[in-house]
C-alpha cells in the first residue's frame, strides 16, 4: 500500500467503519443483522478493491 492509501483508510475509513458498528449497535432489535451487513458490505469492498488494483 502506498502513502496516500493508508492516510485514507486511517482518516476516512476506519472511523466510518467504527461509527456504522456503534450506529447498528444502537439499533436493540436489528443491531446483529446490521453488524452483519456491515462486516459483508466492508469484506466486499476490500476483495473488490483488491481485485480492481491487481493486490498492489
Amino acid at each position: 500500500m502506498s502513502g496516500p492509501s493508508i492516510i485514507f483508510f486511517l482518516v476516512f475509513v476506519i472511523p466510518l467503519v467504527a461509527f456504522l458498528i456503534w450506529l447498528t449497535r444502537q439499533d436493540k432489535r436489528k443491531g446483529r443483522t446490521g453488524l452483519v451487513v456491515v462486516a459483508i458490505t466492508v469484506i466486499v469492498a476490500i476483495l473488490y478493491m483488491f481485485l480492481k488494483t491487481g493486490g498492489h
